[in-house]
């Protein structure tokens, strides 16, 4: 295969003030089986014990639901996979700007055209409606993709103490510093304020280059999928292409779609326990 097989254990769940009697979680952890992506494996262990249910949500991303109804102080989650990742994704043929106009282009991808909570309106912040414009004129689509994340880049510093994941793309932007998932909200921002599709794309992420036995520990990682006749991946946190270090989980119009632990229970306040991932390149 030309690409990589990982093993991926993400560990990750809650721990309670006081006892909690009931909670009810879903978990969006299985990587893709999907565009050239293979899944040989995937198991989730949970704890207390629950009986884990799974479905294929809106966005394409299998979801596993479970609930806890017996008296605990802390759940914990543990989703072991292996995974092949192909080495390369498909570019477009390139599109112009009277393409993305077209009824039916729009009508196909409109709701990764939209502004949302997290990935807000560039076109109504005064810090970022000159960065639109240019890129509005520039010749290509393809080349105001490349200038949103050159703009992101220029703007947003690597500070995983300046934001949560709550914060939307403005107010990133006015701090000037994130994480992945800021990095690719304002990305999305931009790029659907000048009309090109955009969309979240969440999951892992190896080292760059090939490392066959290393283990790399991390958490979750997030990048753009844009559309230039076909989508295409690029990560604008590390400046790189998309290829056989990323592991797509999920797809959607921001965090909010595609969170890879959320849940309601019943009890009193929650604090995380926190979130390891370790990620294995296996020789093939």
């Amino acid at each position: 295969m030309d690409g990589r097989r990982l093993r991926i254990t993400h560990r990750t769940g809650y721990r309670y003030v006081e006892p909690v009697t009931a909670s009810f979680n879903e978990v969006r952890m299985t990587p893709r089986d999907a565009d050239g992506q293979m899944l040989l494996s995937h198991q989730l262990q949970v704890s207390p014990r629950a009986s884990v249910q799974a479905y294929v949500d809106y966005w394409g991303a299998l979801v596993q639901s479970f609930d806890v109804h017996e008296e605990h102080e802390v759940l914990e989650i543990v989703a072991t996979s292996l995974v092949d990742v192909p080495y390369g994704r498909p570019h477009g043929a390139g599109v112009g700007w009277g393409d993305l106009r077209d009824v039916a282009v729009i009508d196909r991808w409109g709701e990764y055209l939209v502004p949302t909570h997290l990935a807000d309106d560039a076109r109504l912040d005064p810090d970022r409606t000159a960065i639109v414009d240019e890129l509005r004129a520039l010749p290509t689509p393809a080349d105001a993709i490349a200038g949103a994340v050159a703009a992101v880049r220029d703007r947003i510093r690597y500070d995983d103490d300046a934001t949560t994941v709550v914060t939307t793309a403005s107010e990133a932007w006015a701090i000037g510093g994130g994480v992945c998932q800021d990095y690719t909200h304002t990305t999305l921002s931009l790029l659907r304020a000048v009309g090109i599709p955009a969309r979240y794309v969440s999951g892992y992420l190896h080292d760059e280059e090939e490392a066959p036995g290393r283990t790399v520990f991390g958490e979750s990682h997030a990048w753009v999928e844009s559309w230039n006749g076909a989508w295409e991946a690029y990560d604008p946190t590390n400046d790189r292409d998309v290829g056989s270090a990323h592991v797509v989980v999920a797809r959607g119009r921001d965090y909010d779609d595609v969170p890879p632990l959320k849940g309601i229970y019943a009890g009193g306040a929650s604090q995380a326990l926190g979130v390891t991932v370790e990620i294995t390149q296996l020789a093939v």
